[in-house]
Parts: C-alpha cells; sequence; structure tokens
C-alpha cells in the first residue's frame, strides 16, 4: 500500500499553479507543472486524499502505460500487450475517454473504439467472452492521451468530474464552475481572515466554496462516490479514515455575505447552503448592488458579473459603470476581485487594477482583476503603508501562461526572461521615434491578447461540447435582454481592436 506511483491531476487553465500549491500542502512529490494539469507521485492514501481534498482538480488520472504511436495499429498492440486481468475481468463494463492533440490522430472517437477493440479481442482471446462497454457509470473508467506520437493510458479515479461536489440542489441559468470558484477564491489569498462579499451570488457557489476553504472543509465530504471505489484493490477502510478525518477543519469567525436582486436566485442559493450545511457562515440576501453600502468591518468581494454572453443585461455597459460607482463611495479601504470577459466592461468601471489574470470560464478567455480601494489618495495611502506590497510576486507569477507540454517543476524558480520584460527594455532604448509612431505602438501593446481558445486546435476535452454545438445563442430570449443587442458592434468583443478611426 506504500507503493508510489505517478498521478496526473487535471484541471482549468490558469488555474495550474493553484492545484500544484494544493498538492504541495497535501504532501504529494515530485509536482510538475503542465497545461491544464499537474503531475505528481504519490501511494494509494496520496490518490485517496487528492480525489477528496483537491479544490481546484477537475480529475485524478492513475497512468499505467506511456508509449509511442504513429499509427492506429500500433496504439492496438500497446493497449493489448498490457495484462488486463490486474484491471478488471470479462464480466466488467468499461468506458474509454480520448484526448487527442495530434496530426496523426484526427479523431478522438477512433482512438477511443482502437483503445476499445484491444480490450475486447484481449479477453476473448483469453477467455471466449469479452467485457462490455457502458458509457454511464462503468466499473472501469479509461482515459488516453495523445500529444502528436507520445500517448499515456489511464485508469480514471474520479469517475464524475470532481466539481461536481454534490451540495448544488438548484442552479441558475449559466452558473460558475465549482472548481473555478475555488480558484478564484485561492487566488485572492482569502483564508477566512475577514468577511466576505459576493453581490451577484446566483445560485451561492462562490459563498460556499468560500465557507468550506475558511473552514477547511473537504470538498469530497458531500460525493457519493469515486471511480476508484470499484477497482479490484478498492481499500474500504482507508477511504473512511481519511472520511471521518475532521482533524484540519477549524473555525471561521466571520461571515460571508451573498447578495443577488433576484427572488429566485436567493431561494435557490437558500436550498444550496442548506445543502452543505453552511448557513451559520453564510448571510443571503434580496439585494440590488446599487444599494450596497459600506461595510463595518475588513471585507473583501469577489464577484463574477453578467458578461452579455449568456447571461444578459438591459444596460451592460451601464451596469458595471454603477459596480465602479459603488466601489469607489461604499468600499474604500477594501480590496475587490472581478471575473468578466470584455475588456469595455472593464473600461466602465473607471479604476485601475493592480493584478490581471487570465482565467478561462468555459470557452470564454476571461480575466480576473484585482481592484485596491485607498481611503484617500493613493499617494497618502503609499505614505502611510510604505511597508506594504501591492502586486505580490506569487500573483505575478500566477499570470505568466506557460506553452504548450512545457513542464516546471513545482517551487523552482524560474531563470527566464519574460517575453514582455525584454520587449520593454528594447522599447526603451535611445533613439529617435515621430510622437505619432510612438502613440500608434503603444496603443498596438495595450491591445494585445493572448490567444482565445477557439483560435487553435487545442482545447480540453471538457469545452468539446461547447464547440461542437450551434452557435451559442449571445443573449436571453426575452423584450428586455434584447436592447443589449442595440450596443455597437465595436463595443462587442473585447478581442477586437479598434480602429483608428472608431475611435475618433
Amino acid at each position: 500500500m506504500n507503493q508510489e506511483f505517478e498521478l496526473i491531476a487535471k484541471t482549468f487553465q490558469g488555474l495550474e499553479e493553484i492545484l500544484a500549491q494544493e498538492l504541495t500542502e497535501l504532501g504529494a512529490g515530485n509536482i510538475q507543472i503542465g497545461r491544464r494539469m499537474v503531475s505528481f507521485t504519490g501511494d494509494k492514501t496520496m490518490m485517496y486524499r487528492a480525489n477528496f481534498n483537491l479544490r481546484t482538480a477537475i480529475r485524478v488520472l492513475k497512468p499505467i502505460k506511456h508509449f509511442q504511436a504513429t499509427n492506429a495499429d500500433e496504439v492496438y498492440n500497446a493497449v493489448k500487450a498490457i495484462a488486463w486481468e490486474n484491471y478488471m475481468d470479462n464480466t466488467t463494463s468499461f468506458s474509454v475517454d480520448a484526448v487527442v492533440f495530434s496530426e496523426v490522430f484526427r479523431h478522438s472517437k477512433f482512438v477511443a473504439y482502437k483503445v476499445k477493440d484491444a480490450i475486447v479481442d484481449y479477453f476473448r482471446e483469453k477467455t471466449g467472452s469479452r467485457p462490455s462497454v457502458r458509457i454511464n457509470n462503468p466499473d472501469l473508467a479509461l482515459n488516453i492521451h495523445i500529444a502528436e506520437d507520445q500517448c499515456t493510458l489511464s485508469l480514471d479515479s474520479s469517475g464524475e468530474s470532481l466539481h461536481r461536489r454534490g451540495y448544488r440542489q438548484e442552479q441558475v441559468e449559466a452558473p460558475l464552475n465549482e472548481v473555478l470558484a475555488a480558484g478564484m477564491i485561492l487566488m485572492t489569498g482569502w483564508r477566512g481572515e475577514c468577511d466576505l462579499i459576493d453581490p451577484m451570488c446566483g445560485s451561492g457557489t462562490i459563498p460556499i466554496e468560500a465557507a468550506l476553504i475558511a473552514r477547511n472543509i473537504a470538498p469530497g465530504v458531500f460525493r457519493k462516490e469515486f471511480a476508484f471505489e470499484k477497482w479490484k484493490d478498492f481499500d474500504k477502510e482507508l477511504l473512511d479514515s481519511i472520511y471521518n478525518d475532521d482533524s484540519q477543519e477549524r473555525e471561521f469567525t466571520h461571515k460571508i455575505y451573498g447578495y443577488d436582486n433576484n427572488p429566485k436566485a436567493n431561494e435557490i442559493a437558500t436550498h444550496n447552503v442548506k445543502a452543505a450545511g453552511l448557513t451559520k457562515d453564510i448571510v443571503l440576501k434580496v439585494q440590488a448592488f446599487q444599494q450596497f453600502e459600506q461595510p463595518k468591518e475588513k471585507s473583501l468581494i469577489i464577484m463574477n458579473p453578467p458578461y452579455g454572453e449568456r447571461i444578459s443585461s438591459d444596460d451592460l455597459l451601464g451596469l458595471y459603470q454603477m459596480i465602479g460607482e459603488r466601489l469607489k463611495h461604499a468600499f474604500t479601504g477594501n480590496d475587490a476581485w472581478i471575473l468578466s470577459y470584455r475588456d469595455e466592461c472593464f473600461d466602465q468601471i473607471g479604476l485601475k487594477a493592480s493584478v490581471k489574470i487570465p482565467l478561462f470560464n468555459g470557452a470564454l478567455e476571461c480575466q480576473f482583476r484585482k481592484y485596491q480601494l485607498f481611503d484617500g489618495k493613493y499617494r497618502e495611502f503609499r505614505s502611510e503603508n510604505p511597508d506594504k506590497e501591492f502586486k505580490p510576486k506569487g500573483e505575478e507569477k500566477i499570470v505568466r501562461a506557460r506553452h504548450h507540454g512545457e513542464k516546471v517543476e513545482y517551487g523552482r524558480r524560474e531563470g527566464k526572461e519574460r517575453f514582455r520584460d525584454s520587449a520593454r527594455r528594447e522599447w526603451d532604448k535611445p533613439g529617435f521615434r515621430p510622437r505619432e509612431d510612438r502613440r500608434r505602438e503603444e496603443d498596438d501593446r495595450r491591445s494585445f491578447r493572448p490567444r482565445r481558445a477557439e483560435d487553435g486546435k487545442e482545447f480540453t476535452r471538457e469545452r468539446k461540447q461547447a464547440f461542437n454545438r450551434e452557435e451559442p445563442k449571445r443573449f436571453s430570449r426575452n423584450e428586455e435582454s434584447d436592447k443589449l443587442a442595440r450596443i455597437p458592434a465595436n463595443l462587442r468583443y473585447m478581442h477586437r481592436r479598434r480602429k483608428p478611426e472608431e475611435e475618433n
């Protein structure tokens, strides 16, 4: 049981380093950060604990074979060579999920069929009968990942995605993913030291995840089952000991407030909070953000306003203008973090962000921005707080996007120079340039945007269905939300660079 083996935790792009920090706190070994994943080593106890405790992991995989393949027959032969009786028998149902980024293998379903055929033929030749394939709730879930010609076949120890905690009874339109909500909270550095406010809480995802973090309650406590419970070597006593261990839980002496102007959303959030058993820590109220008043105690705001994509607003830009006005006049001396999608929406807030972190909310490439609301003037605040760090080094490190396939050992300082820094030094070299050229080049730099998920072929399995569906409707189909369509086209998408004549 103490034998260590390789494990892989999958996550959303932008949450890799937060996930690595969680694994470090769990005691995992050989932690390496990749793209949308973190690899590590551990024994069976670590695998169980990773599924039970990780807040920012989507699933935990246990690789059983790495191999190279340049065609479908090589995949078939490599899979068939595995001693499958160690993992299943001819009465076991199984499923195969394929994730493919390759010029050789163009269709993930074809790869999944080849893996399935290899396993079926293996048992048919040995026993004369074959195991069955079951898409929903199989006895054994398999995952094959192919990057060009490098293949990894893994057992899925999680089963249903770990973002499905088990406390959600109902949901509003376009709810925030639980893994993303937990990652956002952990990024702020908040661990329950003060009150936390979500003024647009919807079904209550951010308040509930915040309360779990503040009390250090494992998110797996609500789960009905994990996939590894059906494995041949499942240790029920070990899982029970992990489930019943509440020694790391702690007291929370502050409050979490969730507001929403929709009574139905407030009702749904109330049901979810009760299901999570967190009614003592979370205060819910029907209240529009226009009525928000200065908190009496030190507080932190984390909010996810509408983007105008899945949830519409009568006046989207006016909504963000109101958010900025309320923050300036009713939240001084505190910090606010806002997740949104459009640059023009952020511009309407009218505040300068001290931190900008790219995050994906589904297929939307959003930004998570931090706003520091000072009492009085900024210079006076800096003079009174000369030792305060305004841009923590850890948060700067989170912002840097990693290249495809790049792995960095967690905890080691990177010696590579950032492209942005080297470009800035080149820009500052002495030399005459016309003023108009400088302005044009500076505008180009400010309008630079990282690549969207749909710009290339690389996107996660979790988002494939969104890309295969028909073009999503931008707004809700009702008379009031149709007013949003009247926004000029040049204001609708953050990734569109404005032409000089449009700005004038």
